[in-house]
């Protein structure tokens, strides 16, 4: 379990084919304190530490994990956000996240508004009915308020989100720019939701 809060921005420093794909991560971390099978948010996607080193990891991903997730996100020199699992006692700056990627959404534009950037996410029809405004979307990794949501004739939608300087400051989204593919996850809430909406279809 996460929050959606950023620790650390780490770096793809190599890929290995080994049936799964072998990533190792360099990242910040004081990993004396991170045990083999630990679990650490890459972007959104919960991946569980496989090896160590002192200021590196290495993760195993799966095809299922590739397939749904953004397009080459995990290529050599990509960087990744960071979060390491939550501990009972911990302050929940964000929300509920889980490490589990709903679907892939396109960056629509990247503006500038003052100091920060109001950003539009396409995202598909899939989950379009589970974005509000004022509610949490998660976007590679990030906890973040969703500001307006624009519902498309085809079933999906646009939604909008304001990056503040410190935000950006902290995350890969300094880097982010219109055309770029991002992890999304929808609340915790939403997906039970989605849950009951579908078994309340089958039984009706």
């Amino acid at each position: 379990m996460f929050t959606g809060i950023v620790s650390d921005i780490g770096t793809i420093s190599k890929v290995e084919e080994r049936g799964d794909l072998r990533l190792v991560i360099s990242c910040h971390y004081d990993m004396s304190g991170v045990d083999i099978g630990a679990s650490i948010a890459c972007s959104g996607a919960c991946l569980t530490v496989v090896d160590k080193g002192s200021n590196w990891f290495a993760v195993d991903v799966s095809a299922e994990s590739i397939s749904k997730t953004a397009e080459s996100m995990w290529a050599e020199g990509r960087k990744l956000n960071l979060e390491r699992a939550l501990k009972v006692g911990d302050e929940l700056g964000g929300h509920i996240v889980t490490g589990h990627v709903d679907a892939v959404g396109d960056v629509v534009s990247v503006e500038t508004e003052g100091d920060s950037h109001p950003i539009r996410i396409h995202a598909p029809k899939e989950i379009a009915a589970y974005l509000a405004p004022k509610g949490s979307i998660t976007v590679d990794g990030i906890s973040l308020t969703v500001n307006m949501v624009d519902d498309q004739p085809d079933g999906s939608t646009i939604f909008g989100l304001n990056i503040i300087p410190h935000t950006a400051s902290v995350t890969t989204f300094a880097d982010l720019k219109t055309g770029d593919q991002v992890n999304l996850e929808i609340d915790i809430l939403a997906r039970y939701l989605s849950r009951m909406e579908k078994l309340r279809a089958v039984t009706a």
